[in-house]
C-alpha cells in the first residue's frame, strides 16, 4: 500500500472540541499495540492502522504545544504532527521491541519542523487589542527614529495607560526584521543560524531508532554478562565501574576480601574481558 490516508478527528473548527475528542480515545497496552501493527503490516489492515493513529493523537497535541514560540496557528502545528504520526505508524516495526510512541515522537517533531522552515516568521507585531493601540501610537508619540531612553518610556507609558516595559517591548518588534531560518549562500556564521537550533543533525527517525535500540542492546547485554560472573567478579566490576557516586579502588577491595590490590586487578581485568565477549556476542 502506497501511502496511508485515513480519516481523523477534524482540528479545524474548534481546538478545544478536538483535543477534548482525542484525550478520549483509549490508551493502547503493548499487547494491543503489537497486534495492530501487525495486522496493518501483514494484512494492510486500515482500520488497524486508524485505530493506532486514533490512540496517538493526544501525543501530538502535547508535542505541538511545544512550538507555539513560533508564532503559528496551534491547529496547523496539530496537523502537521498528524502527518507526521500517520508517516510513523506507516513505518512502524512492531518487532522491535520498541512502543509506537517512542518511535512516532521522532516523526511528529520532523513534520512539525519542516512546517516552522516553510512559515516561520520571528514576530507578530501585534496580537491583543492593547498590542495593537500600542503599535499604532508608539511611532507618532517619538519624537525622533532613535532608541527611547527611560525616561522617554516612562512618559509615553503614562500617556498610553501601559507599562514602560511594554513600550520597550514594542519598540523593540518595531524596529526587529524577519531573520532567515538558514543562511542564504555560504556564510562562515552559518552555525549561529537559527535552523542549527532547531533540530539535531542525527534527529532523523531511523537514527534516533537505531541510537535507541543500540543502547537497549547494550543494557540487556551488560545485565547478562554481569549474571555469569562469579559473586566476587561481580561485585569487584560493580564497585569498580557501576559505582557513579564514588567507585571503590583496588585498595578497598583488597581489603574487604583480604587479598591484595594486584590479585584484584587480575580479578577485575578477567572479567571485563569476559563481559566484553558477552556484551559482542550479544551486539552481533
Amino acid at each position: 500500500m502506497s501511502s496511508l490516508v485515513l480519516p481523523v478527528p477534524s482540528v479545524a473548527s474548534s481546538l478545544e472540541g478536538y483535543v477534548q475528542t482525542v484525550n478520549r480515545f483509549p490508551i493502547l497496552t503493548q499487547e494491543k499495540e503489537v497486534a495492530l501493527a501487525r495486522r496493518y503490516r501483514n494484512e494492510g489492515d486500515l482500520d488497524a492502522a486508524r485505530e493506532l493513529v486514533l490512540s496517538h493523537l493526544r501525543v501530538v497535541v502535547a508535542i505541538a504545544r511545544g512550538y507555539l514560540g513560533y508564532g503559528l496557528p496551534q491547529a496547523d502545528l496539530v496537523q502537521e504532527g498528524n502527518i507526521g504520526l500517520m508517516k510513523a505508524v506507516k513505518r512502524f516495526d512492531p518487532e522491535r521491541g520498541v512502543r509506537l510512541v517512542s518511535y512516532a515522537v521522532h516523526w511528529v517533531r520532523a513534520e512539525i519542523h519542516e512546517y516552522i522552515l516553510r512559515n516561520w516568521r520571528i514576530v507578530k507585531v501585534a496580537t491583543t487589542k492593547a498590542q495593537r493601540k500600542l503599535f499604532f501610537n508608539l511611532r507618532s508619540l517619538k519624537s525622533s527614529l532613535a532608541s527611547l531612553g527611560r525616561e522617554d518610556a516612562k512618559a509615553i507609558a503614562k500617556q498610553l495607560g501601559v507599562k514602560p516595559e511594554e513600550v520597550v517591548e514594542m519598540e523593540t518588534r518595531l524596529a526587529g526584521r524577519d531573520i532567515a531560518l538558514e543562511p542564504a549562500g555560504d556564510d562562515e556564521e552559518d552555525g549561529y543560524a537559527p535552523i542549527a537550533y532547531l533540530a539535531a543533525d542525527d534527529a532523523e527517525p531511523g537514527h534516533v531508532l537505531e541510537h535507541e535500540e543500540t543502547a537497549r542492546l547494550r543494557s540487556a547485554g551488560l545485565e547478562t554478562a554481569l549474571a555469569g560472573l562469579d559473586a566476587r567478579s561481580r561485585r569487584i566490576v560493580e564497585a569498580r565501574w557501576l559505582n557513579e557516586k564514588e567507585p571503590a579502588t583496588l585498595h578497598d577491595l583488597a581489603a574487604e576480601f583480604g587479598v591484595s590490590a594486584e590479585r584484584i586487578r587480575q580479578i577485575e581485568a578477567k572479567a571485563l574481558a569476559r563481559m566484553k565477549g558477552v556484551i559482542a556476542r550479544q551486539m552481533a
